[in-house]
């Protein structure tokens, strides 16, 4: 665990999570509306062997401390590849080997292999967060520079943070992704309306194909999803990738899979 004092702040960079008392990382992670960037959920990935130095996902966790608090955080990982960010950043890779730079390795800010806006510093609400995260950034530039890492990048980052690094002078990237969000359906006849009536037609009859093949839908949460269930997650998620042979996405283990209903049913549906 590296240590530097930064004025009012110790700064630290950590590589496993489990340094870190559980009950503080989640006092900055859990007020936020996204669950992957809990302690649970980070842990899970490093415990499993999905975040690991072997698999070029190698945990470098900055943690901000005043005095004995824990004040901010940021999950990050020094990587040496580009797989499993979902960004496609391999015609800078190929550029940047051909000027001779090494564009390996590099420090990302995301929670892993998950393609879904909402990463961010954790910073309590008790300091001023804008120079929190001016620390911060120079600190991450300081180990760039320390290490020979070739840059930072934060992926899938929250809107409003988004804008809050641009001011510090990173450049943003705009990717295309599809999401459906609920605009306050009261239910799905209710969300047919957006369309015409083509194709409200065509979604009926697909439907109606599901239903005559025998299919039904059950929505379990928590202690209420058998363990049986994440094998058979993992066993689809195997047989996904195999579809798609060097194009798969195979970056979780069995482990983490089996780790799910041991620590974090309790945020699954």
């Amino acid at each position: 665990m590296a240590k530097l004092q930064f004025s009012a702040y110790s700064i630290s960079w950590i590589q496993n999570i489990a340094d870190i008392d559980r009950d503080e990382w989640d006092a900055l992670a859990k007020p936020l509306p996204t669950p992957f960037l809990e302690w649970d959920w980070l842990r899970l990935m490093e415990l499993s062997g999905s975040t690991t130095a072997k698999t070029g996902w190698l945990p470098h966790h900055l943690t901000v401390r005043r005095g004995s608090d824990l004040v901010a955080a940021a999950p990050m990982y020094i990587k040496g590849h580009s797989a499993g960010e979902f960004v496609f950043d391999h015609v800078w890779a190929d550029v940047a080997g051909r000027m001779g730079i090494a564009y390996y390795p590099k420090i990302i800010g995301m929670s892993p292999f998950t393609p879904m806006s909402g990463y961010r510093f954790l910073i309590a609400p008790s300091e001023d967060g804008p120079q929190l995260t001016s620390v911060m950034v120079a600190e991450i530039d300081r180990l760039c520079r320390r290490h020979q890492l070739s840059g930072s990048s934060f992926l899938f980052a929250d809107p409003q943070w988004h804008q809050e690094m641009l001011d510090l002078g990173y450049l943003g990237w705009q990717h295309q992704s599809y999401a459906w969000l609920n605009h306050g359906y009261k239910n799905f006849d209710d969300y047919l309306t957006i369309f015409n009536s083509n194709q409200r037609r065509n979604i009926k009859r697909e439907r109606k194909a599901i239903e005559k093949q025998g299919m039904s839908l059950k929505t379990l949460t928590g202690n209420s999803i058998p363990r049986t269930l994440f094998a058979l997650m993992y066993r689809f998620y195997e047989q996904t990738n195999d579809k798609f042979g060097p194009w798969g996405c195979r970056y979780l283990t069995e482990s983490f899979f089996e780790g799910l209903y041991d620590r974090y049913r309790h945020r699954l549906v």
